[in-house]
C-alpha cells in the first residue's frame, strides 16, 4: 500500500484497536492461479500476533491457501472531501480514509478445541453483553456437525501497513474547515472521519 510518511500509523496499539473495531475484513490469496477474496470477520490474538477465522467449507479459496502468504485488508470509515470547503479555487477533490493491510502465512487448523475456542471467542465478541446466547449451551453434537461445514485457519502476521489519510498534509485551518463540514451531516462515515481528524489535531 502506498503510504506517504504523514499518513502512516506507527503506533501498534492504535493499529490493534482499529483492527478490533473494524474486524470485518477482506482476505486475499491466490486460488487456482488467480487473485481471490473472501469477506469475513477475523479475531486478533495480540499475544500470538495472529489472526483467527474460518471459511465456509464450500468456499474453495481454502483448498490452496495453506502456507500461502496472504493479504488481509481492514477498511475503516471513509468519505469524499470537497475542495469547495477549503475557501480556495486551488484545490481538487480527494478521499479521506483509514485502512490497515496485514500480511502473513496462513495455517489451516484441525484441532477441535482450538476451532471451538476461536468460534466461542467470536461469539463473545459480537454478541451484546445482555445476550442470552452462549456457545457452551449449544448441544455439542450440533456444534460438531456445524463445525464440519467450516475450515478454520490462523494467520501469523509477518508485516503490517497502516494508513490514516485524514488531510494531515493540509494546514490546520483547512483541516478544521473539513471537520466542520463533515460534522454537519448525518452520514456515519463522515462523522467518524471527522472524529478521527479532530482527535489527530488534538495530539
Amino acid at each position: 500500500m502506498y503510504i506517504p510518511k504523514h499518513f502512516e500509523i506507527k503506533d501498534q496499539d492504535v493499529i490493534y484497536n482499529f483492527i478490533e473495531e473494524y474486524s470485518f475484513a477482506t482476505l486475499f490469496s491466490q486460488h487456482k492461479g488467480e487473485p481471490c477474496a473472501t469477506h469475513l470477520p477475523l479475531l486478533l490474538n495480540k499475544d500470538e500476533h495472529a489472526l483467527y477465522g474460518h471459511f465456509a467449507r464450500p468456499n474453495g479459496q481454502w483448498k490452496d491457501a495453506d502456507n500461502q502468504l496472504v493479504l488481509v485488508v481492514f477498511q475503516g470509515p471513509h468519505c469524499y472531501i470537497s475542495p469547495s470547503w477549503y475557501e480556495t479555487t486551488k484545490a481538487v477533490p480527494t478521499w479521506n480514509y483509514v485502512s490497515i493491510h496485514l500480511y502473513g502465512k496462513m495455517e489451516m487448523i484441525a484441532d477441535g478445541k482450538i476451532i471451538f475456542d476461536s468460534l466461542n471467542d467470536m461469539v463473545k465478541k459480537y454478541e451484546s453483553t445482555d445476550s442470552s446466547y452462549n456457545l457452551n449451551d449449544v448441544d455439542p453434537s450440533f456444534i460438531e456437525g456445524m463445525s464440519k461445514g467450516i475450515v478454520a485457519f490462523k494467520i501469523k502476521i509477518t508485516k503490517i501497513e497502516a494508513k490514516a489519510k485524514l488531510s494531515q498534509n493540509h494546514p490546520v485551518e483547512r483541516q478544521e474547515l473539513i471537520i466542520s463540514h463533515l460534522e454537519r451531516t448525518t452520514n456515519q462515515d463522515n462523522l467518524q472521519v471527522a472524529a478521527l481528524m479532530r482527535k489527530n489535531l488534538q495530539k
